[in-house]
């Protein structure tokens, strides 16, 4: 493939010792291999009616979230009055970029499109919350008319109905993901992190609900200080709970995930799996929302003994599956390092982020922020295709493998003349120097010709 026209970058500072200045392409979106069919549908350029257009698409979402959002913050402050609006809305906003980086950084391995995790964001705090507030609404006044005991109503709104409305209005952001942006939606962290963004919206714009209420009321009454409803709200939601919707909502995005592994001839249970998440995610919420009728110390025991544990045994499972993946690239990458693809150290510097960080800084010392940002784009195209194959193998790939599989290498072998040094050098750095295993036989793989 040849790049004659390339821009070259000089380097900043003078480089270590090695392979010459490598040249920053400029690059094909479209591979040129033969072994790609023509049929294939690269995504590139919209093609056919208007409405399949990326950018009609984008604006018609961008317009629905613009009005939810309208209209949900209409109401939140009609409620809470305008100076309750301001004060729970800066003190919802503290728990919110702690969250979403967390959830970017299980995320770090093969890392989502930044516009996939805003809309799910968006879609919680603004879609999610709106059906929830409308539909909690009209049928705690439902309850509360047929049964004439608005207590009651109250308390079964809270523990009955609000899980269900509110867990199946977040679940459909991860829905809407899983089925239109599949190809970035492969495995659990990915039903985790969607889950997670969707939860933290929703609960942001929840905490504006009740911070600015608890507000209101203490200027109703003149409490203040530690003794105010609101600090006891913001103790409780913001210091205590901020990951409780997170953790409601994330046994959906698992149960999703799951489904995403699974091989297509399992029809039925690639559709149970999401449903039982679901049921799960409604489950949880009852309970922490049904803590309160247990007595006194019903709060503090399901807080204790569940929710905690809860939280320790999902962050391990995540952790665990991000450990999984980085052991995915350097299993399956090999395969591509025998048929010339790859230098033979890349796949273990590609599984280890450490390794990863050191090539991109080496690449940026050396030539510029350019080339820094082609070796971090070799590494995302790379881990794609450890995934594609893994996948493959397991009979869960799209029908387009082949040519997704091409797609991959053309755009990694784009950049290699960047990142292949780059990560040669981390790879020595940190020690992770390969060595073929002898159980395994890459003799002569080579899915396709260069």
């Amino acid at each position: 493939m040849s790049d004659s026209h390339a821009p070259r970058f000089a380097p900043r500072t003078p480089p270590p010792a090695g392979p010459a200045q490598p040249a920053i392409p400029a690059y094909d979106p479209r591979p040129s291999f033969d072994a790609v069919p023509d049929r294939a549908r690269w995504r590139y350029k919209p093609r056919g009616a208007f409405w399949r257009s990326k950018v009609v698409r984008a604006s018609a979402v961008s317009l629905v979230l613009a009005l939810c959002a309208l209209v949900i913050l209409a109401l939140v402050r009609e409620q809470t009055g305008t100076t309750g609006f301001l004060v729970g809305l800066g003190l919802a906003l503290l728990p919110v970029p702690l969250l979403m980086a967390a959830f970017r950084w299980l995320d770090r391995v093969e890392p989502g499109p930044w516009k996939n995790l805003l809309f799910a964001f968006a879609w919680g705090a603004f879609a999610a919350a709106l059906v929830a507030i409308l539909a909690n609404t009209f049928a705690t006044r439902w309850i509360a008319t047929a049964t004439a005991d608005p207590t009651s109503a109250d308390t079964l709104g809270a523990t009955v109905v609000a899980p269900v409305v509110e867990e199946s209005a977040k679940a459909a952001a991860i829905l809407l993901i899983f089925l239109f942006r599949r190809r970035d939606f492969t495995g659990l962290v990915d039903g985790v992190v969607v889950a997670g963004f969707t939860a933290t919206g929703f609960a942001f714009t929840e905490n504006i609900l009740y911070l600015g209420s608890a507000f209101g009321e203490d200027q109703e009454f003149g409490t203040s200080g530690f003794a105010s409803v609101t600090a006891a709200t913001f103790f409780v939601r913001v210091v205590m709970s901020p990951f409780a919707h997170p953790l409601f909502t994330v046994l959906t995005g698992i149960g999703f995930g799951v489904a995403a592994m699974t091989a297509r001839r399992r029809g039925v249970l690639r559709t149970l799996l999401p449903l039982l998440g679901l049921v799960l995610a409604m489950g949880v919420h009852a309970l922490w929302n049904g803590s309160t009728t247990f007595g006194p110390w019903g709060f503090i025991l399901v807080y204790g003994a569940f929710m905690l544990p809860a939280l320790g045994l999902l962050t391990w499972l995540a952790i665990w599956t991000r450990q999984r993946e980085l052991r995915t690239v350097s299993g399956e990458l090999p395969a591509y390092a025998a048929a010339g693809w790859l230098s033979a150290d890349e796949p273990l510097a590609l599984s280890s982020m450490r390794a990863r960080s050191l090539a991109r800084s080496y690449a940026a010392r050396a030539f510029g922020p350019a080339a820094a940002r082609s070796v971090g784009e070799y590494e995302a195209f790379a881990t794609s295709l450890a995934f594609l194959r893994y996948r493959a193998r397991r009979g869960v790939a799209d029908r387009d493998f082949t040519a997704r599989e091409q797609e991959l290498l053309h755009h990694m072998w784009q950049r290699k003349e960047v990142a292949a040094p780059a990560l040669t050098f981390a790879a020595r750095a940190t020690g992770r120097v390969w060595t073929p295993p002898p159980h395994r036989d890459y003799a002569g793989y080579n899915p396709y010709r260069r």
